[in-house]
């Protein structure tokens, strides 16, 4: 095959509404040109008869339509591998997982970013999605707008990838070196404590090791129902995103050398070390608070620790690296000496706690706190009876 497209993989199981919803946002897309295959890959199941039925008469007018129905179960990391290996034979490859849902401009945004990551040693992938939410702790997240289309992440993404055969080739010889995923401070507990169904850990460990980065949009091209499945016992609106709904074919897209919007696998802005204040300190940046390493001479965090305050600043404007940027003053953020203990009295630490929910959820009304209350204890209370059923 001649210069063959980026084909468009879709990763599919056991859910029929998933995918045909999928498939119909794939229809209304944006395309260059008639000559994209459409690769429909599913998973063994015993019950998924309508989800073959649903990709093989799915009406396909971009290209060329293939629907791989695997004779056994391979589980949804091998499943994500064996697709991702796809690139070798076309060069490239597109992956979605069929509770995603794709903007009409996907297709034109990943072939631009595709091209001009070829020749980026830095760079391992492209996401589709933008996450807005910090997924570690669950709180408000958005990169810093510095006047570009994209952004830089140590984190893969799942929720929307394409890879060059290069950046696959590449993961996979570090894949296979490397199936005992061992711990690391570099590597937040929350990936480390994934399934061992998760291809994604491994892929954030490989980020980290080799100091490498998934380019990001910071417009969405993909948003997730994450509707139940391998991972999901019930569907959420947790991580719709917003959907980049135009068309367009040019980008600003930013080298990682000039772009101020990159960050590590743990959601912080790496860039900050760079600032007047901040430069030349052997420095830990953890303004969510997440990391447990206290081994550089300072610590920029959230966290209350009795060591000498630098510095501290508030947590007011978005995002939260902004206000260590213009130097807002307050008492949420802490810029320690980490050689230096010294007893701090805290004060008003339940405001703080507060102001920091707000700053995620804007508002939360009385009514609405008080439900909340109300559905998650016994939400907890549940999951205690079932505890102490299976133990009785």
């Amino acid at each position: 095959m001649n210069n063959p497209q980026t084909p468009i993989v879709v990763v599919a199981f056991n859910r029929p509404n998933s995918l045909s919803r999928l498939l119909t946002s794939l229809s209304n897309a944006y395309y260059p040109n008639n000559d994209i295959p459409l690769i429909i890959s599913i998973d063994f199941s015993s019950n998924n008869k309508s989800v073959i039925d649903i990709a093989e008469n799915f009406n396909w007018n971009n290209g060329e339509k293939i629907v791989i129905s695997h004779q056994k179960n391979l589980g949804l990391r091998n499943h994500i591998l064996a697709c991702g290996d796809l690139s070798i034979k076309y060069g490239s490859v597109l992956i979605l997982e069929d509770d995603l849902f794709v903007s009409p401009n996907f297709y034109n945004y990943t072939q631009a970013a595709l091209k001009f990551s070829e020749d980026k040693t830095y760079l391992s992938g492209i996401s589709l999605y933008n996450h807005k939410i910090n997924v570690h702790t669950g709180e408000y997240f958005s990169a810093l707008e510095d006047g570009f289309d994209n952004w830089y992440f140590q984190f893969a993404s799942s929720w929307g990838q394409a890879w060059n055969k290069k950046q696959w080739t590449e993961f996979k010889n570090w894949y296979n070196n490397n199936l005992d995923l061992v711990p690391s401070k570099n590597i937040p507990t929350n990936v480390t404590n994934w399934s061992d169904k998760s291809w994604l850990k491994f892929f954030i460990a490989y980020l980290v090791e080799t100091d490498k980065y998934f380019f990001y949009p910071k417009v969405s091209l993909s948003t997730n129902f994450n509707d139940p499945g391998t991972h999901v016992a019930s569907d959420s609106t947790a991580y719709q995103v917003e959907l980049f709904h135009g068309k367009k074919t040019q980008f600003n897209f930013s080298h990682i050398s000039e772009s101020k919007s990159r960050y590590d696998s743990f959601f912080e802005n790496n860039k900050l070390v760079e600032i007047e204040n901040l430069k030349n300190k052997n420095i830990e940046i953890d303004l969510y608070g997440y990391k447990t390493s206290l081994d550089k001479d300072y610590l920029l965090s959230s966290k209350r620790l009795n060591f000498k305050i630098i510095s501290s600043y508030s947590r007011s404007l978005k995002p939260v690296e902004a206000n260590i940027i213009y130097n807002i003053p307050g008492n949420e953020l802490f810029l320690y000496d980490l050689k230096v203990k010294e007893t701090n009295d805290f004060i008003n630490i339940d405001s703080v706690k507060l102001r920091r929910i707000i700053y995620s959820s804007k508002i939360i009304s009385h009514n609405t706190a008080t439900f909340l209350f109300y559905k998650l204890s016994k939400s907890r209370f549940m999951e205690l009876s079932k505890r102490i059923l299976k133990l009785g």
